[in-house]
C-alpha cells in the first residue's frame, strides 16, 4: 500500500498558473502555497495537455516528491515519459464521476428516444424510440465514472456487463469479464459505454469488428477518450445502419474540425468533451487538492494513484 510520506505542514506549488480554487484547496488542506524555486515538497498540476510545461516545472524543482494532475486521463503525462516511481503521482481518478456518468446516461436517453431528430424537427413525425428500461448494455471500464453510471442505471433495471481488467464485481452489476470476452457481449448490448482509460491495450478497442457483431438498434455512448474508438469505422457504420447510433463526447480527432463526416452521419449525436465543464470540475479538483494535501502532511494513503506501470 502506498502511503505519503508525512510532511507537516507540506510547501505546495501550484501551475501552470496560480488558480485561486486550488491555491484556497492547498491552504484549507494544510499546506503552504509556494513558488517552482522555493524548493516545494509537491506540485500541483492544473493543465493536463501542458507535458513540456510541467517537465520543466519539474526540472526546476526536483525535490518535488508528489504531483497532482487535474483530470483521471493520464495518457499524455505517460506518452511524454512523465510518470516515474521516483514521484507520487495522484491524478482526478472518481472525482468527476458523477457529472460524467449523468452525461453519459443522457446521452443514451437522448439516442434512444431520437432527441437529435426531435429536437430539430419542424413537423409532426411518427412515434419512435426505444426504453431503456430492463435493457442489456456493457460498460467498458471499472473506475469512478463506471460505478456511478452503474448506480444511475440501477432505477432503470439494466442487465449491466462491465468490461474490465481487473477482477471482482461493481455494484449494480450483473456480471465482470474480461477485455478478451468484449465480443461475446456486445451483439445483446442495447448500449455499449466506454468510460475506461485510454491505453496503448484500449486504443482503437471499437473497431469494424466490433462494430459489426452490436445490434442494429444498439448505441455507442463515448465519455472516455476518442482514441477508443477507430472513426473511420464508425463512420462506416453509422451510414451503412449497422449500428442505432453514436452519442459521443470525446472525437478522434479533437476537436472535431468542421465539414468532418461525423458531423453529418447520420443518428450520431456530439457534444464537446462536456460531460464536465469548468464549472463541475473546479469545486471537485479543489476538493481532491485538499483531501490530498492533509493526506500528505499526516502521511495518509493517496486519493487517485496513477500506476504508472498501467498508465492510469
Amino acid at each position: 500500500m502506498t502511503r505519503f510520506p508525512g510532511t507537516p505542514t507540506p510547501r505546495v506549488a501550484v501551475g501552470p498558473e496560480p488558480f485561486d480554487f486550488a491555491t484556497d484547496a492547498v491552504r484549507d488542506g494544510g499546506g503552504t502555497v509556494v513558488g517552482l524555486d522555493e524548493s516545494p515538497d509537491a506540485l500541483v498540476w492544473l493543465d493536463p495537455a501542458d507535458v513540456d510545461g510541467l517537465r520543466s516545472a519539474l526540472l526546476v524543482a526536483p525535490e518535488v516528491g508528489w504531483v497532482q494532475l487535474p483530470f483521471a486521463g493520464v495518457e499524455k503525462m505517460a506518452s511524454g515519459g512523465l510518470l516515474d516511481h521516483g514521484r507520487i503521482w495522484t491524478c482526478a481518478k472518481g472525482a468527476y464521476g458523477e457529472p460524467v456518468a449523468e452525461h453519459a446516461l443522457m446521452l443514451s436517453l437522448a439516442g434512444l428516444r431520437l432527441m437529435h431528430v426531435r429536437i430539430g424537427a419542424s413537423a409532426w413525425a411518427p412515434a419512435a424510440g426505444l426504453s431503456l428500461y430492463d435493457q442489456p448494455v456493457v460498460i467498458l471500464g471499472g473506475g469512478g465514472i463506471a460505478r456511478c453510471l452503474l448506480e444511475q442505471l440501477a432505477p432503470f433495471r439494466v442487465e449491466a456487463t462491465v468490461v474490465r481488467r481487473g477482477s471482482g464485481e461493481l455494484p449494480f452489476s450483473a456480471r465482470t469479464i474480461g477485455p478478451d470476452r468484449l465480443h461475446d457481449v456486445l451483439p445483446d448490448a442495447l448500449v455499449v459505454y466506454l468510460a475506461l482509460a485510454l491505453t496503448p491495450a484500449t486504443t482503437g478497442i471499437i473497431g469494424a469488428p466490433e462494430l459489426a457483431l452490436m445490434g442494429p438498434d444498439a448505441w455507442l455512448v463515448n465519455v472516455a477518450r476518442g482514441g477508443h474508438v477507430d472513426t473511420t469505422a464508425l463512420v462506416s457504420a453509422l451510414s451503412a445502419g449497422t449500428i442505432g447510433g453514436a452519442a459521443l463526447d470525446v472525437t478522434d480527432p479533437e476537436p472535431l474540425p468542421e465539414g468532418h463526416p461525423l458531423w453529418s452521419a447520420p443518428n450520431c449525436i456530439i457534444t464537446p468533451h462536456s460531460a464536465d465543464t469548468p464549472e463541475m470540475v473546479r469545486p471537485l479538483l479543489a476538493t481532491r487538492i485538499r483531501q490530498n494535501v492533509e493526506r500528505f502532511a499526516s502521511g495518509g494513503e493517496p486519493i487517485g494513484l496513477v500506476d504508472v506501470v498501467a498508465g492510469y
